[in-house]
């Protein structure tokens, strides 16, 4: 089992930044492949980016590559999301989410959500 506690959301100007946190519990968290995914107001939720155990692969959704940049420090239990050139409809709870990275299927540990605002 495995607890997800984001942080750095905000409220941000268009072309801004925003470097989002999420803290893992428990010992195993390498073993995790790790992601973020953002549900917008009236939105279903949607993947944004994720990392595989030993962030030797990285994925993203079209709508944020070459802005986003996910990343991780094992050692610290932590996963990491660089938000650069934002923009309004980048507006959303931004979660954090792990998988498993040997078992099939679904993220299914999640977080409680940090919210990004992007407005001027």
């Amino acid at each position: 089992q495995v607890q997800l506690v984001e942080s750095g959301g905000g409220l941000v100007q268009p072309g801004g930044s925003l470097r989002l946190s999420c803290e893992a519990s428990g010992r195993t968290f390498a073993s995790y492949r790790m992601a973020w995914f953002r549900q917008a107001p009236g939105k279903e939720r949607e993947f944004v980016a994720s990392i595989s155990w030993n962030a030797g692969s990285t994925y993203y959704a079209d709508a944020v590559k070459g802005r986003f940049t996910i990343s991780r420090d094992n050692a610290k239990n932590t996963v990491y999301l660089q938000m650069n050139s934002l923009k309004p409809d980048d507006t959303a709870v931004y979660y954090c989410a792990a998988k498993r990275e040997t078992v099939p299927g679904n993220f299914n540990y999640w977080g409680q959500g940090t919210q990004v605002t992007v407005s001027s």
